[in-house]
């Protein structure tokens, strides 16, 4: 093992001056370029990720800095009077030797001045250097000296200590054994740094991150949720169709947002009074969460009205759906069910890609409707969607959800749990009591996900 070094000594094979010089002046160089960078951030904080600009800098500046200083000790050499405090020194590094078979301890006058000591006062010894650190690191530095002196480990950890006065600073910890002649651990060597306002600046550097990525993503949240209010029917009390007559659906929507720290998903309901007197019902969801998802929802609900304006029957339409989604330029994937309703006949034809089917209440009992086939949107360019066909009867509840509605629970058990709610909502006089109903059932808990639900109830 090559002898140990103090901080305060160069070493008898020191780099050659050129090189050492070289590598300050280029040292330097990055410092101006990288001064130049900070100085563009605007300086007054209006603009957040300005600030993380300036914070990131500051960083990267302190390092050089710090660098720079290493590398002028390298080339000269520390001063042979130690520097006083105040002074031009800004090594802020020190060192030490504790001998294990004298039970002496050797400090540079660094080292005294990082940890605060009277230069006239003896160093500690090993036993007595936990003294001087933090209470709650003092089991670090035991397991680290340890292990350097029982299993030859090299220690390269950081703790804090206590200055006299209680101030509380940062020290960054590297040593190793020394060995005498026969291999036996004769003492330790150590060098401390002083690395407390480099920590300073990289916590600052942190929370100007954590608080440009909390107010990114609040920004789009806030854009997301306003898009999908946008584009969503108004989910506020029943929404009666203009059209009277038989066959009059009643019908009431809500969608039910996940907790306020997550990003905002991509489920969607719609109902449209088509101008050839039929009703488009719908609902669904696509894949992630956040800006892009809501922009996609409201293509796909923009195209899905306008297929349907257009006379598409479910069936085809789904198919249609299924090709957009697949030649977008960020494909995602997507469940629906989309259902047109002929108020004349009380008819409901409907189809489904991959997505839970309607409910149907009747008489005080609720089933599932038998789905036609349809895979994921978006799964597979060559997809065929089947449609099926109920007719309804006056005072029939058909309910349409997304998943997600029951929380914790998905599948058969969630669809058995709004089942059970068939009495309830058989008792209900207009659909906005169906929904507040499910709502007082299954709305309150905090949700993972999105979540929405639309009720339509044949009137007459």
């Amino acid at each position: 093992m090559p002898p140990h070094l103090s901080a305060d000594r160069p070493a008898a094979g020191s780099p050659r001056r050129g090189t050492v010089d070289a590598l300050i002046s280029q040292t330097r160089q990055l410092r101006g370029e990288v001064d130049a960078v900070r100085r563009e951030a605007p300086e007054d904080g209006s603009d957040p990720e300005g600030r993380w600009q300036r914070a990131l800098c500051d960083l990267a500046l302190h390092q050089l800095r710090d660098l720079d200083e290493h590398l002028g000790q390298l080339r000269d050499g520390p001063p042979a009077v130690p520097a006083a405090p105040g002074g031009a020194l800004l090594s802020r590094v020190g060192s030490a030797e504790w001998n294990l078979l004298t039970d002496e301890a050797s400090w540079s006058a660094e080292l005294y001045r990082i940890l605060g000591r009277d230069p006239a006062a003896s160093a500690l010894t090993l036993d007595e250097l936990p003294s001087l650190v933090h209470e709650e690191d003092r089991p670090l530095l035991t397991a680290m000296v340890t292990d350097c002196l029982v299993d030859g480990k090299p220690i390269d950890e950081e703790f804090r200590i206590v200055r006299p006065g209680g101030e509380v600073r940062t020290v960054h910890m590297m040593g190793e054994p020394v060995l005498d002649a026969d291999g036996s651990t004769a003492s330790m060597w150590a060098v401390l740094r002083d690395v407390s306002a480099l920590r300073r600046t990289q916590r600052t550097v942190h929370e100007t991150r954590d608080s440009l990525r909390r107010q990114r993503a609040h920004t789009e949240r806030r854009f997301a949720v306003e898009l999908q209010e946008a584009v969503l029917p108004p989910a506020r009390g029943s929404l009666r169709l203009s059209r009277r007559g038989p066959g009059t659906l009643d019908l009431a929507v809500r969608h039910l947002p996940s907790s306020a720290s997550r990003p905002i998903g991509g489920d969607w309901y719609d109902a449209l009074e088509l101008p050839d007197g039929d009703t488009l019902l719908g609902i669904g969801g696509l894949t992630g969460h956040g800006v892009t998802v809501a922009s996609g929802m409201a293509t796909l609900i923009g195209a899905l009205r306008g297929m349907a304006v257009a006379g598409a029957e479910p069936g085809p339409l789904m198919g249609w759906l299924n090709q957009l989604l697949d030649a977008s330029v960020q494909p995602a994937l997507g469940s629906a069910v989309c259902c047109r309703y002929r108020p004349a006949t009380r008819t409901l034809s409907w189809a489904q890609a991959g997505h839970p089917a309607p409910l149907l209440y009747r008489g005080g009992t609720g089933c599932v409707l038998a789905a036609p086939d349809g895979v994921l949107l978006g799964a597979t360019s060559s997809a065929a969607y089947g449609q099926a066909e109920v007719t309804l009867r006056a005072g029939d509840l058909l309910l349409l959800h997304t998943d997600g509605l029951v929380p914790r629970h998905g599948g058969t058990t969630a669809v058995q749990r709004l089942l059970d709610l068939a009495p309830r909502l058989g008792g209900a006089r207009t659909a906005q009591d169906c929904v507040r109903t499910v709502v007082e059932e299954f709305g309150e808990s905090e949700r993972a996900d999105d979540a929405c639900l639309l009720v339509a109830r044949v009137v007459s």
